[in-house]
């Protein structure tokens, strides 16, 4: 029997209790036949004030993350979605290689990262030299800075926002986030990212992507994409960004 309503594809999508931004994002992009399902991640202690917060916030997840993945098994879905991305960063290529695995062990699914989306989106763009922005403390951007760096990218500049709460990533407004795309953008960057799925920049930079002449990935789109092109789901999303709307 097919879903009534996903009937071309049910998408379980694991995000942190504390995360707003991304489930109405996810939802806002969908398109016909394709349903969401959220299984969140409790967390008990949303402080990620300096680099022990962010550290503590990360083994909350890596804690709950199990039952949050058996809990979304329940909708019987057809593959998994990272609706968080700090995790999927750290460690570099070998700590992706390793969380994909984790969640693929539990569920049995195929995974969409925000890691690997915006490495599938930089290498279609032919990118090499990126700017990047994020709500993490510095502990997270290195670790960012890691992973890009490792897959052959060269963060030409990042800005980390130091968002001193889980919550508080979601309260970051257009302004703030317009002149940190301005930050990190140079004439000699081909592309800029976003990491931080509880950063609102969806809207953002697909305008971004006009006034700046170049990608700009905000990596719920990104991971969105890749969740609907792994599924054989081609259809064309606007105001999204060039990403969804032309690949």
């Amino acid at each position: 029997m097919t879903d009534a309503l996903g009937w071309r594809a049910k998408l379980g999508v694991i995000a942190p209790s504390t995360n707003t931004i991304v489930e109405p994002d996810f939802y806002r992009m969908t398109v016909p036949g394709v349903t969401a399902h959220f299984g969140r991640i409790h967390i008990r202690d949303q402080n990620m004030d300096g680099d022990e917060g962010m550290e503590r916030l990360l083994e909350q997840i890596r804690a709950e993350i199990g039952a949050a993945c058996e809990r979304v098994l329940t909708c019987e879905p057809d593959s998994m979605v990272m609706g968080m991305s700090a995790e999927t960063f750290w460690g570099g290529v070998e700590g992706n290689r390793q969380f994909v695995s984790q969640i693929n062990a539990i569920t049995g699914l195929r995974v969409a990262t925000g890691a690997e989306a915006c490495e599938r989106a930089l290498k279609l763009y032919g990118a090499r030299r990126i700017g990047v922005v994020t709500p993490y403390q510095p502990v997270g951007d290195e670790n960012v800075v890691r992973f890009f760096s490792e897959i052959g990218f060269d963060v030409v500049a990042i800005k980390g926002l130091k968002c001193p709460t889980a919550v508080s990533i979601a309260h970051v407004g257009e302004d703030e986030l317009r002149a940190a795309l301005l930050e990190v953008d140079s004439a000699e960057v081909d592309a800029l990212v976003q990491c931080g799925t509880n950063l609102s920049m969806v809207r953002l930079a697909d305008e971004a992507e006009r006034w700046l002449g170049k990608p700009v990935i905000a990596i719920n789109a990104a991971t969105w994409w890749m969740a609907l092109r792994d599924s054989g789901v081609t259809d064309p999303v606007y105001g999204a960004g060039r990403l969804l709307r032309e690949h």
